[in-house]
């Protein structure tokens, strides 16, 4: 096989009909060499010096190569940490556009670029046996067409791509925990039996576990530390014969589309496993550190930490933009996903020093997005904050984009439980957080509201534990988040109490229900329609065991069953869709929303800001819609406080639909005035009058 010169239409290593082309992004870089190994990754038999660098990248083409050959790369540069270079080319660098990863990092110090007991010296090892190396494959066939969700009906469901079939009983055990699990019928029987319409998938990308966890027995299980942002992790693969991770997982987004399901990827492009200054030289920190990662302006052996993971990916870099991009585009034109949820996504759209490194809505890769031809449709959503400077950015993402919603998560752990919130807090997150979202620039399906996620409490542990118990994780219980607004209802834990079941049973599904019937985007988190528990565990990220993965022999059915009624109820009534944003007054067609006291009058000033008042009414309609229509107006009843209150209900025929006390979902005729029990939300519409004479 020779080498000769390349082109840089593609970068990383692109199949071709006479060969492979290489291209690797180095612009500090002095020299590049491409090695190859054998089959087995471990034995480097050839090594080429790459001869052609044009505008900071370094191409060659191997003729004769073909899918399969295993390579990795040296690079040679100036080893001065002090100036941001940390080129080692005793160290072999895995490519940053590798498509599927050879091997796997097991925390060894021969991995770091510098001398274990000196930072400052570069360590002459050669760690080519066991670093990791990229395997050259040939495109899949074009995906067929996605799955297009109505906006206002969309529904997520987030979920571990292993942790979701790890323990099912009917999924076969060669299939447990892998992507053709959650393929499997039985999963997706799950999925459909809900209603959701949209799978989140947790970080699917290869990642490489931290040292610190490796040592510990544990590994990053939830996947918030990739090494190769465009290579399906090998360990959700099953091994079938024939397969490989990229085809299995294509099949599996295939088989969800074919039920229906929207696919969207969790992805961590603001940081990678190499973590801080005295993390391994796994790929970007060997290739270029000082193009791929912000430095410290004033240290550049230091990274900036905006993250909390050691470094932060820098995208004011148009070759790391590139990177990414192409990246993104690869999931989707190969794999066939539908969009994405963006890790820390503020990371991604700060500037330089320039502006004091804020974030901007208007940065180079939330613009890119935006006049993608491939991305531009895509469903985007931002966890809307990291540790930097002014962090905190919800509501200022584009137009189109979706965000995670921590103040509606916050407010209604805080009134349900903690007795902390008042009635315009509340009335705020179920109105769909506009103050936070401007309705003249944002949809109403803008806010992702959600009551629990991956990380912090399950819901099943959310009403169980007012104490992390994160022990397991090593870190002597200081990690997690130590304000969780739970309850555990007198017992810290599980309790064989049945009053305390009762209590905790109907405050999941006064939370459930809440999330579902607020404006926007509901997102529920999988385990918590089966009453999953983690033990207390608000930190699982290192856990790859029975604590997370779904216990379905003690699963809910019940639970379950009500979540499914929650999520028809909202599909089959448009008022409870997020359409429109709700008025006070309007045209024909407006969603009208009217909040009263339990007595039917008007909140006041005064009753809006009153902490002590947990109970109140919604009434929607849409303004000029037939009286009888009930798809056109919903009543709301919710009384948190510690008693059951007397409602007066607004003129009109009332049925009841959801009654979270109880878990009862019938069509319960109601009177002028009905008695609320303590800790209930209850939802209602109006009934037709042929029906009216009927007693309740």
């Amino acid at each position: 096989m020779a080498l000769t010169q390349g082109h840089t239409r593609k970068l990383g290593a692109t199949l071709e009909p006479e060969g492979v082309n290489f291209c690797l992004a180095a612009p500090h870089a002095h020299a590049v060499e491409l090695c190859l190994f054998d089959e087995s990754g471990r034995v480097e038999t050839r090594r080429h010096w790459v001869l052609h660098k044009r505008d900071g990248v370094w191409h060659a083409f191997l003729s004769g190569a073909k899918a399969g050959l295993i390579y990795g790369w040296r690079v040679h540069g100036p080893w001065a940490p002090h100036r941001g270079h940390r080129f080692n080319p005793a160290k072999l660098m895995l490519d940053p556009y590798a498509r599927e990863v050879v091997g796997s990092y097991q925390g060894q110090d021969i991995h770091l670029g510098h001398a274990p007991h000196n930072p400052h010296q570069a360590d002459p090892r050669d760690n080519a046996a066991e670093a990791l190396k990229a395997r050259v494959v040939a495109d899949l066939p074009a995906p067929p067409p996605g799955v297009q969700v109505d906006p206002a009906q969309r529904v997520i469901y987030e979920l571990h791509a292993k942790g979701f079939t790890a323990l099912h009983p009917v999924v076969p055990p060669a299939l447990r925990g892998t992507y053709a699990g959650l393929a499997h019928p039985a999963a997706i029987a799950h999925l459909k039996s809900l209603g959701i319409t949209t799978l989140s998938l947790m970080p699917v990308a290869q990642r490489a576990d931290e040292s610190r966890l490796l040592k510990l027995g544990l590994s990053n299980y939830w996947g918030y530390s990739p090494i190769a942002w465009s290579a399906p992790e090998n360990r959700y693969w099953s091994g079938a014969k024939d397969t490989s991770p990229r085809s299995e997982f294509r099949a599996m987004v295939d088989a969800l589309h074919q039920a229906g399901l929207e696919v969207i990827l969790d992805v961590v492009y603001n940081h990678t496993a190499e973590t801080d200054e005295l993390g391994p030289s796994l790929s970007l920190r060997g290739i270029d550190n000082a193009t791929y990662y912000h430095l410290e302006p004033g240290d550049p052996a230091r990274y900036i930490n905006w993250t909390g993971c050691g470094n932060c990916v820098n995208l004011n870099q148009p070759l790391v933009l590139r990177t990414v991009m192409d990246s993104l585009r690869l999931w989707v034109q190969e794999f066939g996903v539908d969009g994405f949820r963006f890790d820390l996504a503020p990371v991604m759209a700060r500037g330089d020093q320039r502006n004091g490194y804020q974030a901007a809505s208007n940065a180079a890769f939330l613009m890119a997005i935006a006049q993608d031809p491939v991305l531009a449709s895509k469903l985007m959503v931002a966890e809307p904050w990291d540790i930097g400077p002014g962090g905190y950015q919800l509501g200022n993402f584009p137009a189109g984009w979706l965000e995670w919603n921590d103040r509606f998560r916050d407010t209604q752990r805080s009134f349900w439980l903690c007795d902390h919130e008042h009635p315009g807090a509340l009335a705020q997150r179920l109105a769909g957080s506009t103050e936070a979202f401007n309705p003249q620039q944002r949809s109403p399906n803008s806010s992702v509201n959600f009551v629990t996620a991956h990380d912090g409490f399950n819901l099943t542990d959310l009403v169980s534990y007012e104490q992390r118990h994160n022990e397991a994780n090593g870190e002597h219980n200081r990690d997690g988040h130590g304000h969780n607004l739970s309850r555990n209802f007198g017992v810290e834990g599980p309790s064989n109490d049945p009053a305390i079941q009762a209590q905790r049973l109907q405050c999941k599904r006064a939370l459930l229900a809440a999330t579902v019937f607020s404006l926007g985007t509901p997102m529920l988190l999988a385990g918590d329609d089966i009453g999953h528990s983690q033990q207390g565990n608000n930190n699982a990220y290192c856990q790859d065991n029975a604590s997370t993965w779904l216990n379905w022999q003690n699963a809910d059915h019940e639970l379950s069953h009500f979540v499914a009624q929650l999520l028809r109820t909202r599909k089959e009534r448009l008022v409870l869709q997020a359409r429109a944003w709700w008025q006070a007054n309007g045209p024909a067609g407006t969603v009208i929303a009217r909040w009263t006291l339990p007595d039917s009058t008007s909140l006041t000033h005064e009753a809006w800001n009153d902490g002590r008042q947990r109970a109140l009414g919604l009434h929607l309609h849409t303004e000029q819609a037939s009286p009888d229509d009930q798809n056109a107006t919903c009543l709301l009843l919710i009384n948190a406080s510690d008693q059951a209150m007397r409602f007066r209900l607004p003129d009109g025929n009332w049925l009841l639909h959801i009654d979270t006390g109880t878990g009862a979902v019938t069509d319960q005729v109601l009177a002028a005035e009905e008695t609320v029990p303590s800790g209930c939300l209850w939802l209602a519409s109006s009934r037709p009058l042929f029906i009216a004479s009927t007693q309740p």
